[in-house]
């Protein structure tokens, strides 16, 4: 299964006609989604490629096949009329954060219908769109103000949606009135990657000192913290609450107690200090409860990880409250207090503090006593494995990186890549995505920052120019993984290839490249001169047609005068050479010459110079190199 549609995953697809079914048919194949059609067309369907697509059959109404696959499926695309798809999914609507997402396709357009937001219909739908090279249509107020939607802000950072007017504060925003956001946990990423005329407002303006001006009245407000917040029913001012998964509740049980000793007692605490149940990041304790039942099906009845430590690694922690009758017990002063401080500090820079000292707490008439204590983590817990999708966006216009590749771009959380490439994939960019164009120099310090963010949870697009699989960022993302002892799982990776630029600097001069050949950097910086002398000697001796990468900077003059010299020591002063700079690019330069005039055309470091063989010859402006087919002998 591609890793571009997973998060939508189950999708069901249904068409009712021929044409239909073959408008979806690629998108089903790509996203591995189960294309739904009615048995009365199926031997019109003869031509679909039943190898690799799922195609299933239904009988009787569709209404009541939908009503049937409609709690199983995550995502719905359909191949029919919007009023039709309205009529059908009206009765099935339930909650906009409980309902599927559900997209309408035809020849030229996707259309995101329900669930655009929470269901992700309207990443879905630019997913289809450009997998088949058409029109999204999305309707959403957040979208037209380059935004993501309140009600998703905080999906990336694994964060959990509190109490609120989610819809009076969503039409706040809409009409571009004032709101107040008050951030005390989780990440601050998302602040740096606001469009200019954003309408949030951060922070207590009437306590900053730095507020030189006194701000619009807010019309909305939203808290993004571990507190539970309880809004006043009388206010008009629409609230909403954020919890991004910072708490880690450390848990010390006698043997035996059961899950609703521990839930009750980890619920008490929380309540009693005003703490969200969505803020929990997950539980830690000692390894010997590793397989205490109650604490084991709490944990897996609320999704959270179940963290355990050795007596030896709880003991090295400073707790406020040690006991020595757990030492006694346990081996260590502290369980609870300490696996919670252990497990906070896990994702924090710096030291962190008990957000809450240990609690006792006993249920009558259940047998165990819980002791909970609770620490909070710097940084959110995401609670899924990231991604790192490596993506060659090809010479540089977007007609010619591949679908896949522009989706990629378009559903990653992060786009990582050097300014001018980043430049020249915006229109894929969608609102709310993390965006950091490091320099040219810094592709080392991309890397990190690239699998940093994957390692925390999110998926993160590194995108290089022509294929990043040569001469781009993906060795150098594999090298730092397997250097960090990476187990070739996590984070996941898939590489996307793009048209390198010997590949298109050929296909603007013609088919120089239609026999064996190479490329080779003259870049020195990372590989020493007289190893690339001794490749540019191999190349020429051999007859290679060769593609030269990098064959001058401003500081770097020679290397292209002495690349020269060594063919000319092997082939023809009159062999042709193709010397193309910024190929489809708007500015596109295209010199056809020979390789004793070579220098006479400006070369830098955005030209990629084609230098034939032995039979590569020019002919009406282009550049030929046969492949032999007409010199050999019809048998």
């Amino acid at each position: 299964m591609s890793l571009l549609f997973q998060s939508f995953q189950p999708i069901a697809a249904i068409a009712t006609t021929p044409s239909g079914a073959r408008v979806l048919a690629s998108f089903c194949q790509s996203a591995d989604a189960v294309l739904w059609v009615p048995e009365a067309i199926a031997p019109q369907l003869a031509d679909l490629p039943t190898d690799s697509l799922q195609v299933k059959f239904y009988s009787g109404s569709l209404r009541e096949h939908l009503a049937a696959l409609w709690g199983e499926h995550r995502s719905f695309v359909f191949s029919l009329a919007t009023g039709a798809v309205v009529r059908l999914v009206a009765p099935l609507l339930q909650d906009k954060a409980t309902d599927p997402a559900v997209v309408v396709v035809d020849a030229e357009h996707a259309i995101s219908l329900c669930g655009g937001h929470q269901a992700g219909a309207d990443r879905l739908t630019r997913a289809i769109a450009l997998h088949l090279g058409i029109a999204p249509v999305l309707t959403g107020g957040s979208h037209e103000l380059g935004l993501s939607g309140i009600d998703v802000l905080g999906v990336p950072f694994g964060w959990q949606q509190g109490n609120g007017d989610w819809t009076g504060v969503s039409a706040a925003i809409a009409r571009r009135e004032p709101v107040q956001v008050i951030q005390e946990a989780g990440s601050t990423l998302w602040q740096a990657h606001l469009p200019a005329d954003h309408p949030f407002q951060f922070g207590f303006p009437e306590f900053n000192a730095t507020v030189k001006e006194v701000l619009t009245e807010p019309k909305a407000r939203v808290w993004i913290s571990a507190i539970q917040r309880r809004f006043a029913p009388e206010s008009n001012m629409p609230r909403v609450q954020w919890h991004p998964r910072v708490l880690w509740i450390g848990v010390g049980c006698e043997r035996g107690t059961s899950q609703t000793v521990i839930d009750t007692a980890i619920r008490q605490v929380l309540q009693s200090n005003h703490l969200a149940e969505g803020a929990i990041a997950g539980v830690a304790t000692i390894d010997l409860k590793a397989d205490e039942v109650g604490l084991v099906a709490w944990c897996r009845d609320r999704q959270v990880p179940l963290k355990c430590y050795s007596a030896e690694a709880l003991r090295e922690v400073k707790v406020p409250n040690p006991s020595a009758v757990v030492e006694a017990e346990v081996g260590t002063p502290s369980v609870a207090e300490a696996a919670a401080l252990l497990a906070a500090q896990a994702l924090s820079e710096d030291d962190v503090m008990l957000r809450v000292p240990k609690k006792v707490a006993r249920l009558e008439g259940e047998p165990g006593a819980v002791t909970v204590a609770i620490a909070q983590a710097e940084q959110e817990f995401i609670g899924h494995s990231g991604k790192l999708w490596l993506i060659g966006t090809g010479p540089g216009q977007l007609d010619q990186m591949t679908p896949a590749a522009q989706t990629a771009v378009s559903q990653a959380d992060a786009v990582i890549g050097y300014g001018l490439y980043i430049d020249l994939i915006r229109p894929l960019l969608r609102p709310g995505q993390i965006i950091e164009a490091l320099p040219i120099t810094q592709e080392r310090q991309r890397a990190q920052r690239a699998i940093a963010l994957a390692q925390w949870g999110l998926t993160v697009a590194v995108v290089s120019s022509g294929d990043s699989g040569i001469y781009g960022m993906a060795g150098l993302v594999l090298e730092e993984l397997q250097a960090k002892g990476w187990d070739g799982q996590t984070p996941e990776i898939q590489v996307f290839p793009g048209i390198t630029a010997l590949q298109a600097a050929a296909s603007r001069v013609g088919t120089p490249l239609m026999h064996d050949f190479c490329a080779i950097s003259l870049s020195d910086l990372l590989t020493p001169w007289d190893v690339i002398e001794k490749r540019l000697t191999a190349a020429a001796a051999a007859d290679f047609v060769t593609a030269l990468y990098n064959p001058r900077s401003q500081t770097r003059t020679q290397q292209i005068a002495i690349a020269q010299q060594i063919f000319l020591q092997h082939r023809d002063p009159q062999t042709p050479v193709a010397i193309v700079r910024s190929a489809y690019r708007p500015d596109e330069q295209i010199q056809l010459t020979t390789l004793e005039k070579l220098l006479d055309t400006p070369i830098d470091m955005l030209t990629t110079v084609l230098i034939g063989n032995q039979s590569t010859r020019a002919h009406a402006n282009w550049m030929i190199t046969p492949r032999g087919y007409l010199g050999k002998r019809e048998e």
